[in-house]
């Protein structure tokens, strides 16, 4: 530990850091509100870094880690003879090896004012899917920049994935800010394209801190290399955002049913997490996508009985009729209800390896539900550079878009805005068993195409629905075949017409031949559909 030792001899501005076992007063039983946060950005920016620093300040690391800590940056590390507090949360091999964040590493850790559960993610955009699963539980991320390198593309996907999962509260902490000699213009710069770039995307607050995470300088007191900034260090900062609960103060009440508890013919209840909003005895509900009505005879928590229970808390509650519900319905307040859909609109961040295209068939997993969906059309791909919608016939890996979904079932949802449980999906590959998108339910959305559909009038529907919709598959296919059809037409006429010498008959032959000739391909089509042997069928021979 003699690396450690001699850091933790030095008058470091981060302060004193000491072993988790030597702290001199315990903390526990004090209230402190618990904070989930992400550390995203791109890769080499520094998270694992920044978290293996906090760990060390916040006093998080036991005497048995720092020696390891000391073996191991001998070894792994990329610091010299210096401790590299990556390694404290980077334990895979392969990351040690390759200097990298591969898996998402979770840990626990608290001061006198707060607790936190911390997500560090990877960078890389192969593990994408892995920083999203991070993100999906998170109140807020802290969002690492080099102050070398400045925005960088995979720094405006974790943005923009961080907002599609409900995240509004947002920290940039510039980092490597001794690689630039603390040079304030940069730090400025690199706030306002932040600003700029990510305008959009309906963050709540946006907090800048420069921050050396090798050095420890502003992480958890100010820096004397930083004079010109005002603000607070980064985890002063962590333990005063006030991050607002939504789902424990709507009047909405939800609860997707996990489980129906019969442990006799006397009871019959019905176990789950409460999404949102608060439940009393003797509330009216009704029970989804059914739609049947009924009011709370009694709310069990893991106490006993109580006479109410909010968002966030394991019941299981009975009701006063005996009303058919099994896994996967949702029961709910009568008013401000979720709404029961066949078919989505939502967007989609796309995590397999084989391009997502219209018609794929996968399961979705909707809170305790389970479906089979069909992907029936992808409206546009968002730009990851500018954030702009552009037509799309595919998503490739990681791409993102808004596409409309089929159910072969009803499903109780909400907006994703409302509610992450009822908004929120995972589609899964039918063959592989992989999970190959996360899905966000946009009502929204669901209302701007429901206008779009409409039409400016009865002839522009009339249109759509013949061509298809701006580069959809569908237009692009009507467009092949009517060019196809004419370029035909044009060879009949040209040909009869050089012959015979007669135009009229050469017109009737053309416009002929573009009409039969779609009339005669479906006939065929059909004849040999018709003609198909049993074996061709899916599912024969089993």
């Amino acid at each position: 530990m003699a690396a450690l030792a001699k850091l933790k001899g030095q008058p470091a501005p981060a302060g004193q850091p000491h072993p988790a076992n030597d702290r001199g007063q315990s903390t526990e039983g004090s209230a402190r509100a618990l904070l989930r946060f992400i550390t995203c950005g791109s890769v080499d920016d520094g998270k694992s870094t920044l978290i293996g620093r906090i760990l060390y300040e916040a006093g998080a690391v036991f005497d048995d880690q720092l020696t390891a800590l000391d073996n191991d940056s001998r070894k792994f590390g990329t610091q010299g003879a210096a401790p590299d507090f990556a390694l404290l949360v980077d334990g895979l091999s392969a990351e040690r090896e390759q200097g990298i964040t591969i898996d998402v590493a979770y840990r626990y850790f608290s001061t006198d004012q707060r607790s936190f559960i911390v997500a560090d993610t990877p960078g890389h955009e192969q593990y994408t899917r892995n920083m999203a699963t991070g993100a999906s539980t998170a109140d807020l991320a802290i969002i690492l920049i080099d102050a070398r390198k400045g925005l960088l593309p995979q720094t405006r996907r974790h943005s923009f994935i961080v907002s599609l999962m409900g995240v509004r509260h947002v920290v940039v902490a510039v980092n490597k800010m001794d690689l630039v000699g603390y040079d304030q213009a940069v730090f400025r710069q690199i706030e306002q394209d932040y600003r700029n770039a990510v305008a959009g995307l309906g963050f709540a607050s946006i907090d800048f801190v420069p921050v050396s995470a090798r050095d420890g300088e502003n992480v958890t007191s100010l820096s004397r290399l930083t004079p010109w900034y005002r603000g607070p260090a980064l985890l002063p900062l962590l333990e005063s955002v006030v991050v607002v609960a939504e789902a424990e103060v709507e009047a909405g009440f939800a609860l997707p049913v996990q489980w129906v508890n019969r442990p006799d013919l006397d009871f019959r209840g019905f176990a789950g997490t409460i999404a949102r909003g608060r439940l009393r005895v003797g509330d009216v509900v009704a029970a989804l996508p059914s739609g049947r009505r009924s009011t709370i005879a009694r709310i069990l928590a893991s106490s006993g009985d109580v006479s109410q229970a909010s968002a966030g808390q394991s019941v299981t509650v009975t009701l006063a009729d005996e009303i058919d519900i099994s896994r996967g319905d949702v029961i709910a307040s009568v008013m401000q209800s979720p709404v029961v859909k066949q078919e989505l609109q939502a967007r989609l961040l796309w995590t397999g390896e084989a391009a997502l295209r219209e018609g794929g068939e996968f399961i979705l997993k909707l809170a305790t539900a389970s479906a089979n969906a069909q992907i029936v059309r992808l409206h546009h791909s968002v730009d990851i550079e500018s954030y702009a919608e552009a037509p799309a016939q595919s998503l490739a890996m990681n791409g993102i878009g808004l596409a409309t979904l089929t159910l072969d079932r009803q499903l109780a949802v909400l907006d994703y805005t409302s509610s992450r449980e009822l908004g929120g999906f995972i589609l899964i590959d039918r063959l592989s068993n992989q999970t190959v998108a996360f899905g966000f339910v946009e009502t929204r959305a669901n209302k701007s195409n429901e206008r779009l559909a409409k039409g400016p009038s009865t002839a522009g529907r009339t249109v759509l629905r013949l061509v298809g919709w701006r580069g959809a598959q569908e237009r692009r296919a009507w467009f092949e075949a009517a060019s196809w059809r004419l370029a035909s037409g044009w060879v009949v006429f040209a040909a009869v017409a050089l012959s015979t010498g007669q135009l009229g008959l050469a017109a009737a032959l053309g416009l002929g031949d573009i009409a039969l000739r779609p009339l005669l391909k479906g006939l065929h089509a059909r004849l040999w559909t018709r003609r198909a042997p049993p074996a061709l069928y899916d599912g024969a021979g089993i």
